[in-house]
């Protein structure tokens, strides 16, 4: 008679991390190989930061929706109306505490920014609850349906936001402190980049953190490469989708701030014009992977910068000539997680 097989802990369940370090050369040989072509180390210096600050605000975007797709396996076109809805959410907020955003200090500014980015973020939060709940949980495997019902969801969603706040562009400018420029010799750094940066990178750390410490991060990387197994363990894999959604809607209301203030203005179509960033990144990067989704946006970022300096013509098809490069080397993307 043979023995029970004895139970394999969940992490050891986990398909081994593939300690792949190629890909993050890739930023750096970009960068460098936009060196001579830029002319000056002070332009390579200024397109570089504005580069790495537009990435990171596109990670911050795009790092909900690789997970949404990783996890639930949904395609949800749609993910650009949380993005508007928070850079409309900024625009009142800080319109409504005019005296704190046109103060020099820093401290008031802050003070204004950050009630905008949690209204944004709880918003976008409850709307994705519903967002889940009425339009994705009818169509869970079906890919088909799942890209119409979400693309139609995503224009009922301007339209509502039309009726909230006009369909006319709004300006949304930047607080008073964060106007202007930094010098670093010749090179001009504009402050508000440097803040995006800080920010993208402490949002990346804490989604690290919080995919490889914690245990909720342990179920939604085993929920990524195996849901049944996850399932079969006993746990309740609805209510991480669930949370996944919401987090992943959240994180795109801060994404429409940031995005809102870097372009000084919102419009109701601010989203829907995002979203072919959003997909280049996460197919770039490989779909479910958070590292990858960080990677694909600093590459996309960078690229969209050097291209609209040295050729404006071509600026527009650059991001997709990546993609396509990073598809023939690899045609799972950098970091993929998931074999969908």
């Amino acid at each position: 008679m043979s023995s029970p097989a004895t139970p394999v802990p969940a992490a050891e369940a986990l398909p081994a991390v593939r300690k792949d370090r190629i890909p993050l050369l890739l930023v750096p040989v970009l960068a460098l190989a936009a060196l001579p072509l830029t002319g000056s180390l002070s332009t390579w210096v200024t397109l570089t930061f504005a580069g790495l600050a537009m990435g990171m605000i596109i990670f911050i975007i795009a790092s909900g929706l690789t997970l949404v797709f990783g996890l639930m396996d949904v395609l949800n076109f749609g993910h650009g109306v949380f993005i508007t809805l928070g850079a409309f959410l900024a625009t009142t907020v800080l319109g409504s505490m005019a005296a704190w955003t046109t103060s020099e200090s820093l401290l008031r500014n802050l003070g204004a920014v950050l009630p905008a980015v949690l209204a944004a973020m709880a918003v976008a939060g409850i709307v994705g609850l519903a967002y889940e709940r009425i339009i994705i949980r009818p169509v869970y495997g079906q890919p088909l349906k799942q890209i119409l019902i979400t693309m139609g969801g995503m224009i009922v969603g301007e339209e509502l936001i039309k009726v909230v706040w006009g369909p006319e562009a709004q300006p949304l400018p930047l607080p008073a402190a964060f106007r202007g420029s930094l010098i670093f010799g010749e090179a001009a750094v504009e402050k508000y980049r440097i803040a995006a940066v800080v920010v993208g990178l402490l949002v990346f750390a804490a989604l690290y953190w919080v995919l490889t410490r914690t245990k909720v991060g342990l179920l939604i990387r085993a929920g990524v490469h195996d849901r049944e197994m996850v399932e079969s363990m006993g746990y309740r894999i609805k209510r991480l989708f669930i949370g996944v959604f919401i987090a992943g809607s959240a994180l795109a209301g801060l994404g429409g701030v940031l995005w809102g203030l870097y372009q000084q203005g919102v419009t109701p179509q601010i989203g829907s014009q995002v979203n072919v960033l959003l997909f280049i990144v996460i197919i770039i990067g490989g779909l479910g992977s958070v590292g990858g989704c960080f990677l694909g946006a600093l590459l996309v970022g960078l690229m969209a910068n050097y291209t609209g300096f040295l050729a404006p013509k071509v600026a527009l098809f650059s991001n997709i000539l990546l993609m396509v490069l990073v598809l023939v080397w690899r045609p799972r993307g950098l970091y993929p997680v998931v074999n969908r």
